[in-house]
């Protein structure tokens, strides 16, 4: 039995709450394609929480445009809330990066492209993955 399985059901609670694109991304390691998520151009002020658990991964003011489809961040709201693997699929060594509280896949971290950031990474993230939260105007 895996450890998300609910004992004595044999069911996933995940694959309750989560609609099978999301489940797909989020508990398999899936990928949305580039330019179709929700918040690959999103500008608004705010931030951005773990769609599975609710955990904040990142704010507005550490995303950019990269140019690659996805949302990207140069670093994390909180180190915690992040959890990092190695990912040698693909025939390449990049680094997958989880949630730190739920363990749901959410995207990669690359490291050393050249972005005018202050960290040289970029969090390249799923939408699918993520919810957004506007800031309240003052």
């Amino acid at each position: 039995m895996s450890e998300h399985q609910n004992p004595g059901t044999g069911t996933d609670p995940w694959r309750e709450k989560l609609s099978p694109q999301e489940y797909q991304v989020l508990r398999q390691g899936g990928t949305e394609r580039a330019y179709t998520g929700e918040y690959w151009d999103n500008k608004a002020a705010g931030t951005y929480s773990c769609r599975a658990c609710g955990a904040h991964l990142f704010a507005s003011t550490e995303k950019f445009d990269s140019r690659c489809g996805w949302p990207s961040f140069f670093e994390p709201a909180a180190d915690a809330n992040i959890r990092y693997l190695s990912d040698t699929s693909m025939g390449m060594e990049r680094t997958e990066v989880r949630c730190g509280s739920c363990d749901s896949h959410l995207g990669h971290l690359f490291t050393g492209e050249g972005f005018d950031t202050p960290t040289d990474q970029r969090y390249c993230i799923n939408s699918i993955s993520m919810d957004f939260h506007e800031a309240s105007e003052s």
